[in-house]
């Protein structure tokens, strides 16, 4: 069961005020059951499709079920308080520092780094780098590894020179924040290695980088494990039906053709388990392996798999190629001949993973 804070106008409003708790296992579901319990029009309540809810992927017993946006933060941090766990509240990259051309800055940080594909087939966006960058950041702010002085502030990219020297973003106190404290904080200096650090006097210890996982046995597929489809989840969640090929949607027999070829994909991660590439999702490691509806070698999507207690995969939804790689990508440049950059042509459609 997950967590949605839904936002909810009041009776009357037109601005999402408020946040309505939500114990749900889709946000399809968190929507629905927010409409009966508010009680209003589907007009008060933020449909999911416009913009994914803040989502918790366990159930967090929040006192208050309805309360205005501005009180989110406290709430939220006393209620975790109380479990003995720690809520961070987490600072969108380009808000924390002022980049200026932050397409171009992006582009010297992939010049800088190992060389690899940054942009999906049809593109040369480096959407693959925001995506990482960005999420590395929120990571890295939950695992307290952003380091602030009164001077500058300094993280781990986890990326690497040809030389396999670590590159740092580094950004030094914006002088406009003393003045006005709408602005940015930090301002960007510059993807920065150690010894380039040292020579403009930076003296802390260098922080690490990100760390997605404790449990190495997770990045493995464990051929041991039954897998347990969520066929109703697959086929009746309205983001994750999309992703399926028109083969399917357009069938009379969904489930039977489904079935099929989710049983040959497992078959062959049972029989190969390389084929299932690790990726972090739902704040957790999963695996996926490859749908393939149209061709023997080309895939159209990839199953997610969930490791459960008791020894058994769950796999209840699906991704879409640019989203599998965007996710797998976190942890590491996926070294498999099914999911490369440079053979994904990205959608132009927003896509929310559920």
């Amino acid at each position: 069961m997950n967590t949605y804070l839904v936002p909810t106008t009041e009776e009357f409003g037109i601005k999402y005020k408020n946040i309505t708790i939500i114990y749900a296992e889709s946000e399809k579901e968190a929507y629905e059951k927010a409409l009966v319990q508010r009680g209003l029009s589907a007009c008060h309540i933020q449909n999911y499709d416009t913009k994914p809810y803040e989502t918790f992927y366990e159930k967090i017993n929040i006192s208050d079920k309805f309360f205005p946006i501005s009180r989110k933060n406290a709430i939220l941090k006393e209620t975790f308080k109380k479990e003995g766990k720690e809520y961070v509240e987490l600072i969108n990259l380009y808000d924390y520092m002022y980049w200026g051309d932050y397409n171009a800055q992006i582009q010297l940080l992939a010049n800088k780094a190992i060389k690899e594909s940054w942009s999906f087939e049809d593109k040369n966006d480096n959407a693959i780098l925001k995506n990482y960058l960005s999420n590395t950041f929120c990571q890295l702010q939950r695992e307290h590894k952003v380091v602030e002085t009164g001077e500058y502030c300094l993280f781990n990219t986890g990326l690497f020179t040809n030389r396999y020297i670590p590159i740092y973003a580094y950004g030094e106190l914006n002088k406009k924040y003393s003045t006005d404290s709408s602005v940015q904080k930090w301002y960007f200096k510059g993807f920065k290695d150690e010894y380039e650090l040292t020579s403009i006097d930076v003296g802390v210890d260098f922080p690490e980088r990100a760390d997605y996982f404790q449990d190495t046995t997770l990045l493995v597929f464990d051929w041991h494990c039954k897998v347990h489809p969520n066929y109703n989840h697959i086929l009746d969640d309205i983001n994750t039906y999309n992703r399926l090929p028109n083969c399917i949607k357009n069938s009379d027999r969904q489930l039977e053709l489904l079935k099929g070829f989710i049983d040959t994909a497992i078959q062959k991660v049972t029989a190969n388990y390389k084929l299932a590439i690790p990726h972090y999702y739902q704040n957790r490691i999963q695996l996926m392996i490859p749908l393939c509806f149209t061709k023997e070698d080309k895939p159209d999507v990839a199953l997610v798999l969930d490791k459960r207690k008791g020894n058994h995969y769950q796999a209840k939804t699906c991704l879409t190629m640019e989203m599998a790689y965007m996710d797998a990508r976190l942890i590491a440049k996926p070294e498999s001949n099914w999911l490369c950059a440079d053979n994904i042509t990205e959608e132009v459609t927003e896509q929310t993973e559920e």
